[in-house]
């Protein structure tokens, strides 16, 4: 009984697990759920890190995919419970009793710390992997919260021993060992960053003990890249998005050539069709189609590029751009009360950064007070570059509607919209919040049709169905 009792929860861990990877992102067809099931089946389960590969080669397809499968695999089958092998002995367990200080104070604290430092140095994965777990049992442990708060916390733990400050102790430690001070940096980085993770980590299993796994997939951990939110992006988010740029825009084209060959042949050609079939006794085996004439649309791109949605306007037209061969011409601005021309910032060849880098200086040519008014942006892009719309121009807008409670210029934005062949407006706010505060999302639909775009992956799908 206790077997199958045993079997059933694995099972039901599994389910569980693949449900999660589903929500975060991850495409987990049947096949693939059969593919673990039969990979697994094959590996001895002693030994964690097997399991996780076993579990990987089977469901992860794309390399970003990998620290959202490692942070879930993490929470459904955690490396250890409570305390684990990090336990403190029996002497501070009872010295705890005692006086419940012991465990947090100034003497306490910066032997934790030298101890820190040490592993640190060392690069002992190991040993940091159990003090990250002890860190958040003795500096984030947040007993008595009310109803529905965890009891434990990683911003915590981190505030309280500040591993961050110890970076230049790391640094002067490493290039004792004959490393450059360049070299120094960035392992000191990587391993503070490493360690960071690991906390982060440790405290998400043990809510996870509390509230259960699925609660802490759904709130603690952060999508995919592909499916990040424009508007949530970390700094680090944004290098690994540019990385993701290019190769998104490669994936694209292919699969716009190739569904572009599908539909290649043009109308049936009767004539040449009856004339072909009286090789074969009248019998038409064998059809010929009229040639189809490709057609590229011109594309216009007005992006906002104040605050927040800055990021947002950014990596669209790198997108646009990286795939600009699919369109016969393509011309990008950007305002915030004002229009400035960017096109020229896109060369065949351009490194990423260098563009974004250009984008971001160029974001002072496109205020004049600062404060974002798309009323004024379009009636200026109206006055001052005519020549960019036309009937074969799609005109393609980006921008939250936010215009701080500004006249918003909708007869001119019809009137540029009614020139073009098509016009859409891309807003990176979830509909939810369209219409809240200064937002006239609903006013700008009624004259170009608003398209949710939050993250890579609606981008991505516009950008298919545009084409």
């Amino acid at each position: 009984m206790s077997e199958h009792r045993s079997g059933s929860g694995l099972l039901d861990r599994h389910i569980a697990f693949l449900e999660a990877l589903r929500s975060a992102g991850l495409s987990v067809s049947l096949a693939e759920d059969l593919d673990a099931i039969a990979v697994l089946s094959a590996l001895p389960w002693d030994d964690r890190s097997i399991v996780r590969e076993g579990y990987a080669a089977a469901l992860v397809k794309k390399h970003g995919q990998r620290g959202t499968f490692d942070a879930l695999f993490d929470l459904y089958f955690p490396r250890m419970i409570g305390e684990g092998a990090t336990a403190l002995d029996p002497d501070a367990e009872e010295a705890d009793a005692d006086d419940p200080g012991v465990r947090d104070n100034a003497e306490a604290l910066q032997a934790f710390r030298d101890e820190l430092l040490e592993a640190l140095l060392s690069g002992d994965q190991e040993r940091l992997q159990q003090l990250a777990a002890e860190m958040v049992a003795r500096f984030g442990s947040m007993p008595g919260r009310g109803p529905g708060l965890s009891s434990w916390s990683a911003y915590t733990a981190l505030q309280r021993v500040a591993p961050a400050e110890l970076v230049e102790q790391i640094v002067r430690g490493l290039m004792g060992e004959g490393r450059t001070e360049e070299e120094a940096d960035r392992a000191a980085a990587q391993r503070l960053g490493g360690f960071t993770r690991a906390v982060e980590a440790d405290a998400r299993r043990r809510i996870a003990e509390e509230k259960g796994p699925d609660h802490v997939a759904k709130v603690a951990l952060r999508p995919t890249i592909d499916r990040l939110d424009f508007l949530q992006m970390r700094k680090s988010d944004l290098e690994e998005m540019r990385r993701e740029i290019y190769p998104l825009a490669r994936r694209l084209a292919t699969r716009l050539t190739q569904e572009h060959h599908a539909r290649r042949r043009g109308p049936l050609d009767f004539r040449r069709t009856v004339r072909a079939s009286m090789s074969t006794g009248g019998v038409p085996l064998v059809t010929h189609h009229k040639p189809k004439r490709p057609h590229r649309n011109e594309l216009v791109v007005l992006c906002d590029v104040s605050g927040s949605v800055a990021n947002f306007a950014q990596f669209t037209l790198l997108l646009v751009f990286a795939l600009r061969d699919q369109f016969q011409k393509v011309r990008a601005f950007t305002f915030i009360d004002h229009v400035h021309e960017v096109t020229h910032h896109f060369k065949p060849g351009a490194d990423v950064v260098d563009v974004m880098a250009d984008l971001a200086a160029s974001t002072s040519h496109a205020a004049l007070w600062g404060r974002t008014n798309y009323g004024r942006a379009f009636t200026r892009f109206a006055e001052l570059h005519p020549d960019a719309i036309g009937p074969k121009t799609s005109l393609l807008i980006l921008g939250d509607a936010r215009s701080n409670y500004s006249d918003l210029a909708l007869d001119t934005l019809r009137e540029l919209a009614s020139q073009t062949r098509h016009a859409w407006w891309l807003n990176p706010e979830h509909t939810r919040h369209w219409d809240t505060g200064d937002s006239a999302a609903s006013r700008y639909a009624d004259v170009v049709p608003m398209v949710e775009c939050r993250n890579l992956t609606q981008l991505s799908d516009f950008v298919h169905d545009l084409l």
